[in-house]
């Protein structure tokens, strides 16, 4: 038997102006990575771009590459460069709001009010594909991971042949 991951690819993708200047600061997109790659996923270092900047890109190059998950961290938030919602929100085609409520709602338990502020997204792109977007903090990331460890295998199982057929287009 082998050692090596057979449940694809995975990508993550870091949004923080901070971390792009110095990738030291990155203290969540190394959690995320280990994450899938201890859950079967063959995953590359994370890729970090600043708040505002080519975030769709990103996650679309990753998409483009095969990925059946992709998670992004940072930009969720309020302030004026927090646009991940906004970058990512256009490559869903179908989205799972309730796996975000679910991580508002385990947040306000642990951190308080201010996680109401997060503004994720969760869904499926291009029909094949897994993609959440995280807060930037380690507790965001922490309670989104628990969340989505519940969900994963079902949503992919989905996905790639296993539970319901697909439906023709016609």
């Amino acid at each position: 038997m082998t050692s090596e991951p057979t449940r694809g690819r995975a990508g993550v993708v870091v949004v923080s102006t901070q971390a792009s200047a110095d990738a030291a600061l990155d203290r969540t997109g190394p959690v995320i990575a280990s994450w899938l790659r201890e859950r079967g996923f063959t995953v590359a270092e994370p890729t970090i771009v600043p708040d505002g900047g080519p975030i769709a890109d990103t996650v679309s190059a990753e998409l483009l590459a095969g990925a059946k998950v992709v998670v992004t961290t940072g930009g969720t938030g309020v302030t004026p460069t927090d646009r991940t919602p906004e970058a990512v929100g256009p490559l869903i085609d179908l989205e799972l709001p309730g796996i975000v409520e679910e991580i508002r709602r385990r947040g306000l338990a642990g951190a308080g009010p201010t996680a109401l502020l997060t503004r994720g997204v969760a869904g499926i792109a291009g029909g094949r594909a897994v993609v959440l977007t995280l807060p930037g903090s380690r507790g965001g990331v922490a309670d989104g991971l628990a969340v989505l460890d519940g969900v994963l295998d079902h949503v992919l199982a989905q996905l790639h042949g296993a539970g319901h057929a697909p439906r023709s287009a016609s």
